[in-house]
């Protein structure tokens, strides 16, 4: 394993930040506010951190009672009800956000601020390196002011901010926080910890752990489809017939997941400075594709007829991944509180990750490798009247390997050099916001026979830039308007995929030949808040030129790029063409009545989107119409809470696509936090799906084959001392 010193040599050339620490010295530094404030609408991703109500582009926040009650083992099932959210729910163990019918490349998924470091993009079978029971809190930033991440983030930006490096000095001596839960669905049982001591001088050292375990996915009702059972219960062959008829545990979903981590950080009256250190492994299964459309005999060759006993027309079965990842964090804050440079701040991170793909017989199949490193620099101005901004660089390096049965990639490096600006104008009833960013980025494939592909060297220069306003109208609402002018730099995975990819049974195809992904955006907005209430809603719409997007083809143009062979999967070629994306997003609540103690609140949530591609129909794997609304009965210390939660059908699909139904979820909660005054200690007991009906999302590529869970009762304890 390579050393992660050249992060932190490369880290201090970038910022002279570091020079400055030795002379910082002890309190609590004065922009701790910024990343640690207990307020709930303070946007930490947001480079000038501001309340969620004066962000120009729609953000969401979990956290506190709501992040514990929705918490689950991936971090795409931990958001799937917030506004513009769904899931790919590739079984219960992948699953990444999909915001706004935008996933994959186009999607960010931050840990305090910096990427991932795994291979979660590269296909939807890969889980996210990135363990919800650590967060403190998540974030969602949609919009143009998301691109100042990156200009993968059109979609928007995930970021799960935990307290890994310390941010402040414990009151006591001692800091402890614990988390434990009990999932019946799948058998759920999850353990964490933290441990947070000073240790004199304004050091703090922090040490946590995790270990989740879980059993076979319990759904609730059919496992395939009803197109799919309709083919099975027209087939000739008993044995598909039963496989038609399956219900109940989701074959091969079962998990365990570990963690550890150790940081430490200075804390100063003039900045901090800390780093950290984690590994985590996750084994766990990806569910099984029952081929219903052949006999069994000709899904697998084993050579042993015995063994097609045991088959039942699974196309992929029994595939466990192991997922390995250790990492190093650093992060840093100075403040100048010069005339115009108010701070500086600084994180990093370097990771080596390793997955292994387990054949049934125990033999590794694919071995997938990836080692990044990223750097953000930022340079936060000193507010002059009515301006203020901030400014930095942000670098990204990552080396990509995948050798084995499903090598579809060959070794491929990427290395971006971003510049961005962001810079805003408060007048009081009108505020003005503008940002930009130019971004350098450099892919390189080395050849690869197997894949019959030579080496291939590209290089894109993308300018993204934005411009928004918003004008309080009367006390308390805001109406706002953004406009952004994007540019993407194609993936390595768009440019030079080339072979059969078990995970989403497909010949993939890429063209190098790419040229940029762009845009243009436009997203309004209305939020207010009164005596009681509060509303906010999104209305957005991109045109896209150039949008790349993989599309089912004739299989001979796969097969002349496979040296003639015979294909595994239906061929699938990456393609440049016009887009357009539209959609809403509600949210709202009001205070129904005050019984008492206890506050009567009643909330909900709408969204949709709608895409298409030019010459091609629809787009792919998009989330349909949504309502969610809940009744909540409160005080500061009990709170009872009843939703429904219910997705229409999604009949609007692309040519290769199958119809989608719409289904309803009943769940309810009760939290209660025994302690007067500790906000952190609560008790949790949740009953999910209630009435156990079967569900199905159809950004999900597994859909047909994988449902959500059944009935799900949950119970958990959080403890904070």
């Amino acid at each position: 394993m390579n050393s992660p010193l050249p992060l932190l040599r490369a880290s201090c050339a970038l910022a002279p930040i570091c020079l400055a620490f030795p002379a910082i010295s002890q309190t609590t530094s004065p922009q701790q506010s910024a990343y640690h404030d207990q307020q709930a609408d303070i946007v930490v991703t947001a480079i000038i951190p501001r309340r969620q109500g004066d962000i120009l582009s729609g953000t969401s926040i979990l956290s506190g009672a709501e992040l514990t009650r929705d918490l689950r083992p991936t971090i795409g099932e931990t958001l799937a009800r917030q506004p513009g959210v769904s899931a790919t729910s590739f079984g219960p163990n992948a699953s990444r956000p999909v915001l706004r019918g935008f996933q994959g490349e186009r999607v960010r998924i931050l840990t305090d601020g910096i990427g991932s470091f795994d291979v979660s993009n590269t296909s939807v079978d890969h889980a996210v390196a990135i363990n919800p029971l650590t967060a403190d809190r998540i974030e969602i930033l949609r919009g143009p002011s998301a691109l100042l991440y990156g200009s993968s983030a059109i979609g928007g930006v995930v970021n799960v901010i935990d307290s890994r490096i310390p941010r402040r000095v414990p009151d006591e001596p001692v800091h402890v926080d614990g988390i434990a839960t009990y999932g019946s669905a799948a058998d759920e049982r999850t353990v964490a910890g933290e441990i947070e001591v000073p240790i004199g001088g304004g050091l703090v050292a922090h040490a946590d752990g995790s270990y989740t375990k879980t059993g076979d996915l319990r759904t609730g009702g059919y496992i395939l489809s009803a197109p799919l059972r309709a083919i099975a219960a027209a087939s000739d062959e008993e044995d598909i017939r039963e496989d038609g008829r399956l219900r109940g545990k989701l074959p091969n979903t079962a998990a365990e997941t570990w963690e550890v981590a150790g940081g430490i950080a200075y804390v100063g009256d003039r900045g901090n400075l800390g780093f950290s250190v984690s590994h985590s492994e996750n084994r766990y299964g990806v569910p099984s594709r029952i081929d219903v459309t052949e006999a069994h005999d000709h899904d697998h060759d084993h050579g042993d007829e015995d063994d097609h006993d045991h088959d039942h027309g699974h196309s992929h079965e029994d595939v466990t991944l192991a997922l390995r990842q250790t990492r190093a964090d650093l992060r840093g804050e100075v403040a100048v509180n010069g005339s115009f440079l108010d701070s500086i701040r600084l994180r990093a991170g370097w990771a080596t990750y390793r997955h292994d793909e387990i054949e049934p017989t125990g033999e590794i199949g694919t071995t997938f490798r990836n080692q990044s490193m990223e750097s953000r620099l930022e340079f936060i101005q000193s507010r002059r009247g009515v301006w203020d901004g901030a400014t930095g660089v942000q670098y990204f390096t990552r080396r990509f390997s995948a050798d084995g049965e499903e090598k579809f990639l060959p070794r491929n490096q990427t290395e971006q050099l971003g510049f961005f600006t962001l810079q805003s104008i408060d007048l009081g009833d009108t505020r003005l916001e503008a940002g930009a960013r130019y971004e350098k980025t450099r892919l390189r494939s080395d050849p690869d026979a197997d894949l019959f592909i030579a080496g291939q060297r590209r290089s894109f220069d993308a300018v993204s830039a934005s411009i928004g306003a918003s004008q309080q109208v009367v006390p308390g609402w805001r109406l706002g308007l953004n406009l952004a002018r994007t540019e993407r730099a194609p993936s390595a995975e768009e440019l030079f995929a080339r072979g059969n990819h078990a995970g989403t049974q497909a010949f993939e195809l890429g063209n190098p030949d790419f040229g940029l992904e762009k845009s243009w955006g436009v997203e309004g907005s209305l939020r207010g808040q009164g005596n009681g209430y509060t509303l906010s809603l999104s209305a957005y719409h991109n045109w896209f030129d150039g949008y790349i997007y993989d599309a089912i083809i004739d299989d001979s143009v796969c097969q002349a790029a496979n040296g003639g062979a015979e294909l595994e999967f239906p061929c699938f070629q990456y393609a440049q063409a016009d887009a357009r994306y539209w959609g809403i997003e509600v949210e709202g609540s009001v205070k129904l009545a005050q019984l008492g103690r206890y506050a009567l609140n009643l909330d909900g949530v709408a969204d949709y989107v709608h895409a298409t591609i030019t010459g091609s129909g629809p787009a792919p794997r998009i989330p349909p119409f949504r309502l969610l609304g809940g009744l909540q009965l409160q005080d500061d210390r009990l709170t009872l809470r009843g939703e429904v939660e219910h997705s229409f059908a999604q009949d609007r699909i692309a040519s290769w696509e199958t119809r989608t139904g719409d289904f309803t979820l009943v769940n309810a909660s009760l939290s209660f936090k025994p302690f007067s005054g500790n906000d952190r200690t609560s008790i949790t007991v949740s009953a999910n799906n209630i009435f156990d009906v079967e569900a199905r999302r159809h950004a999900s590529v597994l859909k047909d084959f994988a449902p959500l869970a059944g009935r799900d009762i949950r119970v958990t304890a959080r403890l904070s001392i």
